[in-house]
């Protein structure tokens, strides 16, 4: 039916090709008017203009930039969200702190974030997943009132059904459990796993498809976050899904370096409210959770900064260029993937240029090969200006950390790539605590031991397919 309409020698063939190229000319419109790269635009108008019949359907799928319908509780018009949202921010201020004029980069992370730096939090470094799994498990067990859950993947395997168990167990003991997976990550989770929490009285809502019938040509974007909240007292979040693998039980991968984080304080609430937000774009409900933050004595501060692709801007990708432009002395990030774009990679040169010490940490061995075959088009262009680049071997680098400085470290789960930047839902924490900050620098510098510092050769040297297929890798990091 479909060949017939798009057949030339009939006049409803003619008419279908040419309702599909003013189709098509109406999308390289909208194209010019909202895609942000200047890459992005030329590569969906040539498309749109010569393959109208494959771009446009691809184009609903892939070529949105900004995630329509996503409710955010701080700007949102629900009545009841803006109460929450407004009780919260008046609690918050009492341990919101005044920034300094000079601290532009923290000043910048509120204003994207939307959340202030708070004081009275107590926070708990978790490196690798047993150490992890383990606070995990015990915080669960001490629920009183509600658990909130909401994770990138979550898989039918040992962890996995350890994880359910735990939260049957107290759903039957009448703590109220909300659990929220991504629909694409947790794309394997049987309905039989679900089944039996949903048995037990968890409610389960999977992030992909809401109730608009749009949702469905939203999924180029994903809810890549991993949080976990016990009674709005406790938080968790970080690089760890729940899988396996996450423990080092992968025989394809290995030992898994990440790295979590525990929260007590008030930015445990702060969390609290983006599970909130997520949470209500899915099934339009409020859960009733407690807003009532409670001071710690450690008095750490911290800001947690949920950024994505319903913010008027990359705002990722601006907090990452202004910690190289504020930092004076160290720069190191560790992630999974590096595919950053041009305003990224520039200001890595400039920071590397004026003596700051810029290092990036990746994995030795890729989980997708893709996005590892795009990281080597970019030794030409980060190694001769003094950035350097790291290698890990001792298994599968995941973590998500970033140190700048003596002043400032973050642990979220937002990678340099261009899914962190544009098209997930991401969460980072970023912590001023001076104790905090040397225990993640330790960290950092122990992690260095266990790499390989990486040469320019490494790419150059490498044959030419090689080469050629690693640029091709680039030009896809869209759909990475």
């Amino acid at each position: 039916m479909f060949g017939f309409i798009l057949d030339p020698t009939t006049t409803w063939g003619l008419i279908g090709i040419i309702l599909f190229y003013v189709f098509g000319f109406i999308h390289i419109l909208h194209a010019l008017m909202n895609t942000r790269t200047s890459q992005g635009t030329i590569a969906w108008v040539v498309s749109l203009m010569f393959m109208p019949f494959l771009a446009i359907p691809l184009y609903w799928l892939l070529g949105r930039n900004k995630f329509e319908g996503y409710v955010r509780a701080r700007r949102g018009n629900d009545a009841e969200l803006r109460k929450i949202a407004k009780d919260m921010s008046e609690n918050l201020k009492k341990f919101a702190i005044d920034l300094p004029e000079e601290n532009f980069f923290e000043r910048c992370a509120e204003e994207l974030g939307g959340l202030p730096f708070t004081r009275g939090n107590r926070l708990n470094l978790l490196i690798d997943g047993d150490e992890t799994f383990q606070e995990i498990f015990a915080s669960i067990n001490r629920a009183e009132k509600y658990i909130c859950v909401n994770f990138f993947i979550v898989k039918h395997d040992k962890i996995g059904k350890k994880f359910q168990q735990a939260l049957i167990r107290r759903a039957k003991a009448g703590v109220k459990v909300y659990f929220l997976f991504d629909e694409i990550g947790s794309h394997k989770l049987s309905s039989t796993f679900l089944g039996e929490m949903e048995d037990a009285g968890v409610e389960c809502q999977s992030f992909g498809a809401n109730r608009h019938w749009w949702s469905r040509l939203q999924l180029n974007f994903r809810n890549h976050r991993k949080i976990l909240i016990v009674d709005g007292i406790e938080a968790y979040l970080g690089g760890l899904n729940v899988g396996d693998e996450y423990l080092g039980h992968s025989e394809k991968f290995g030992a898994w370096r990440d790295t979590h984080l525990y929260i007590q304080g008030p930015a445990a609430e702060a969390v609290q409210l983006v599970f909130l937000e997520d949470w209500f774009w899915v099934c339009n409900q409020v859960p009733k959770l407690s807003w009532e933050s409670n001071e710690q004595r450690e008095d750490q501060i911290t800001a947690i900064i949920p950024t994505g692709p319903a913010d008027p801007i990359e705002s990722w990708q601006m907090l990452v260029i202004e910690a190289a432009n504020t930092a004076h002395e160290k720069l190191w990030i560790t992630s999974p993937y590096f595919v950053p774009d041009d305003g990224v990679i520039s200001a890595l040169h400039l920071a590397a240029m004026r003596g700051v010490d810029v290092r990036i940490m990746l994995p030795e061995h890729p989980d997708h090969i893709l996005v590892w075959l795009s990281s080597y088009s970019y030794y030409e262009q980060a190694i001769p200006f003094g950035v350097k680049i790291y290698r890990y071997k001792e298994g599968f680098l995941h973590q998500k950390v970033m140190l700048i400085d003596q002043r400032m470290a973050t642990v979220g789960t937002a990678n340099l790539d261009n899914r962190s930047f544009r098209l997930n839902f991401e969460i980072t924490a970023f912590v001023s605590d001076p104790d905090f900050i040397q225990e993640v620098n330790h960290m950092l510098q122990e992690d260095f031991t266990k790499c390989t510092l990486s040469k320019i050769e490494d790419f150059t040297e490498k044959s030419f397919f090689f080469k050629i297929i690693c640029r091709a890798a680039r030009l896809m990091s869209p759909l990475q």
